[in-house]
């Protein structure tokens, strides 16, 4: 594709409600929203500066627009470089290293995400990792290339990395473990347990929770959230995906990184300005700072 900002997907709509909730009452402190997929539409859609205007004015100071393929990190890329409140990270998606790999490809599209990454507004190696859940059998091969080629592309080029973690815990901790994990290594909406969440905490890596966090069947996540520290907390939309209760199912978007802040202040009971301005604080320690 010659023109990166003409690239775009479309989530599938199916009989789910795809109208766009009401935006919550604006944060007092503002926040940043990790990790979303603003290249693809869903619902009635939003441009991307629709998007960043409806965040701003409820307290979402920016985005991390993260990639999965060449085309979505090149549009991600794009996003940064063009717009101030956007920082970009891109990466060949675990599910997508296979795909590469059976075409021949898989190396010369970690060559992409390598150039990318040499952009000043591309700040993150994401989202890659493990996923057990769609690949499985020949196809986990390729995922491990790729997961360590881009652990090797974070540390080469001093930024981030963001970590999608699928039914694979316990491989994901051992690769990173065996092979060295950049300085900044975030768990991209993380799944685990109180139990894992200790052991990334410990080993000095970021909790980025998503609006599944308020799902009633995430006790998991809740419990989590509890055991790690402040300062190792990130928060996310996923957007389009995984729009916090009480509109699960709808489309996703940063302005409702809102409903999510509020619900983890309140679980962890602590006073939601001081939460909010923690949060805000590990975004920038993770990226650096949104405007030049």
């Amino acid at each position: 594709m010659t023109d990166p900002s003409q690239y775009v997907r479309q989530r599938e709509k199916g009989a789910r409600d795809v109208s766009y909730p009401v935006s919550p009452e604006p944060l007092a402190v503002p926040v940043y929203d990790n990790h979303c997929h603003l290249e693809i539409e869903d619902g009635e859609g939003m441009s991307l500066d629709e998007q960043l205007l409806r965040a701003g004015e409820v307290g979402v100071a920016g985005v991390v627009q993260a990639g999965g393929d060449i085309d979505s990190s090149r549009w991600s890329a794009w996003a940064a470089a063009s717009h101030p409140r956007v920082l970009a990270a891109v990466a060949i998606h675990p599910n997508e290293a296979p795909a590469y790999a059976k075409q021949g490809m898989l190396d010369e599209a970690i060559t992409v995400v390598d150039e990318l990454a040499a952009q000043p507004r591309v700040r993150a190696i994401g989202e890659t990792g493990l996923d057990f859940f769609r690949t499985e059998g020949e196809g986990l091969p390729a995922q491990f290339e790729s997961f360590e080629a881009h652990i090797a592309l974070a540390k080469k080029h001093g930024i981030a990395m963001q970590i999608h973690d699928r039914d694979a815990h316990e491989a994901v901790l051992e690769t990173l473990e065996r092979v060295g994990a950049p300085e900044r290594t975030v768990f991209h909406c993380f799944s685990g347990d109180a139990d894992m969440a200790r052991i990334a905490a410990a080993r000095g890596y970021w909790l980025s929770f998503a609006g599944n966090v308020t799902f009633k069947n995430a006790q998991n996540l809740r419990d989590a959230l509890a055991v790690t520290p402040r300062e190792r907390i990130l928060v996310e939309t996923d957007a389009p995906f995984l729009t916090p209760t009480p509109f699960r199912g709808r489309p996703n978007a940063p302005y409702l990184v809102p409903v999510t802040v509020r619900f983890m202040a309140e679980e962890l009971g602590l006073d939601l300005d001081e939460f909010c301005a923690q949060v805000a604080s590990n975004t920038l320690a993770v990226y650096g700072a949104f405007e030049d």
